[in-house]
């Protein structure tokens, strides 16, 4: 039997309410999560203590779109993890929890994940 879209929709939101119930970034250890569409894929580690973004990395970001052809592909999730990690580096943080948000841990957002490692970020 075919699955509709709302039944997929709902699927997903079940899966990441379920997940993120167990994930909680703090100051010394904030949260990694990770966004993607079709086209583009963004990461940003969250303190959820103070509800602030410590920093972010984007396929859309300006120093980025010359590295990255495509944000929609496995070489630019990973580029985008290596900026990410880079930055949280220069604010002195060297560990996350990683949110994927819902999403299957393969892809995009393992190649997201295994840039982060690569670039000096422990989860």
């Amino acid at each position: 039997m075919l699955e509709t879209a709302r039944a997929k929709h709902v699927r997903r939101i079940r899966r990441k309410r379920h997940v993120r119930k167990g994930v909680f970034g703090h100051g010394e250890r904030p949260r990694l999560t990770v966004s993607r569409s079709l086209k583009n894929i963004s990461a940003q580690l969250i303190d959820d203590e103070l509800g602030a973004t410590v920093c972010q990395a984007s396929s859309l970001d300006k120093d980025l779109r010359g590295q990255i052809k495509s944000g929609g592909n496995k070489a630019g999730a990973q580029v985008v993890g290596e900026a990410l990690a880079k930055r949280a580096a220069a604010k002195g943080i060297t560990s996350a929890c990683f949110d994927r948000n819902g999403y299957k841990f393969h892809g995009r957002v393992k190649s997201l994940a295994e840039g982060a490692r690569k670039g000096g970020l422990v989860f």
